[in-house]
């Protein structure tokens, strides 16, 4: 009888070694000095910042979504990581909470070191950008659960805020403004439906859109709204983080029962990339299933309208209304 070693199922435990000692330094590079000791434990541990009345941890988790599978099909890793870290963390700020550290979960058929690397470089620059720490992860080779060196990444954000910020009613009232941060792309959500249509329309992915591959306007990564969120969490009644369900379903989120909203369909900056899907989407579902280049909506007392432009590069997006709903007009 053959007897088998871990490798001949297909798991290489060294290969998996060297992509540990190749991130090290990544991972140090997101640490802080409230991250305690160092990689490699079971565990990883950070110390509550002070100045807190009433300290409250909030967590949130999420993943790329299909996106992933065209970032895979193009070998274009660069951004995905980022795009992990953002539809955690701007979650997070919605609820008022400031991000503390991350973690990350990699799961794939067979470990490719180098893309594995790519693809964390991602996360700890998501990181940065957000101001938090990864202080820890997995990476998890199981043949058989996934075809050849196809991957799927989740994440998770911790984040910490006050209490009674946490636990208030939302304060948004009718004639209180909408401020629009612009996307930077589809960021992470409808994808499926985008995957759709590139292939009932045969579309090329290589073909020039904008002076660039359509590729690459694809995979723009998801916008980090920390430190907007950072600088102006005193003026900001409400957030609406834009992902699946579009507008039309987030912004709801965010209001208190009774007060809807109005928005002026002509003032969103509709990026280009959005023009081109709405070519073959159904009008009923463009702002269900689209940011259209809407990535954080912000209400805000009409006092600190000129403020918050000034500081968030954001722009008027629509009021408040007594009647609930959201209308685009």
């Amino acid at each position: 009888m053959k007897k088998l070693n871990y490798k001949d199922s297909g798991v290489d435990i060294e290969e998996g070694n060297a992509l540990v000692d190749n991130l090290k330094s990544l991972v140090k590079s997101t640490f802080n000095a409230n991250v305690l000791g160092g990689i490699g434990s079971f565990s990883g541990a950070y110390a509550l910042p002070s100045g807190y009345k009433e300290p409250v941890i909030l967590a949130a988790t999420d993943g790329v979504g299909t996106k992933l599978r065209l970032a895979i099909d193009f070998n274009r890793l660069d951004g995905v990581g980022i795009d992990l870290v953002a539809m955690c963390v701007n979650d997070l700020i919605c609820n008022f909470a400031t991000p503390l550290f991350f973690l990350d979960y990699y799961a794939t058929g067979k470990l490719d070191k180098s893309k594995a690397l790519e693809v964390i470089k991602g996360i700890t620059q998501g990181c940065k950008e957000a101001e938090c720490a990864l202080i820890g992860g997995e990476t998890a080779e199981m043949p058989g659960m996934y075809a050849g060196e196809d991957f799927d990444l989740a994440g998770f954000a911790v984040g910490i805020g006050e209490r009674a910020k946490v636990q208030q009613q939302s304060t948004a009232k009718e004639k209180d403004v909408l401020i629009a941060l612009p996307s930077s792309g589809i960021h992470s959500n409808g994808y499926s439906l985008v995957r759709k249509i590139l292939q009932e329309n045969k579309i090329d992915l290589e073909s020039d859109f904008n002076g660039k591959p359509l590729i690459e306007t694809l995979l723009t990564p998801t916008k980090i709204y920390v430190k907007t969120f950072k600088k102006l969490e005193s003026k900001i009644k409400a957030l609406a983080h834009i992902t699946g369900g579009g507008l039309i379903e987030n912004l709801p989120r965010c209001l208190p029962k009774g007060i809807g909203a109005y928005i002026k369909e002509s003032s969103i900056q509709r990026l280009p990339i959005f023009d081109f899907l709405s070519q073959y989407v159904e009008q009923s579902d463009i702002y269900r299933t689209f940011n259209m280049g809407v990535g954080m909506v912000l209400v805000v007392d009409s006092e600190n309208v000129d403020e918050v432009l000034r500081q968030s590069g954001g722009y008027v997006l629509g009021e408040l209304t007594k009647a609930e709903g959201i209308f685009i007009k």
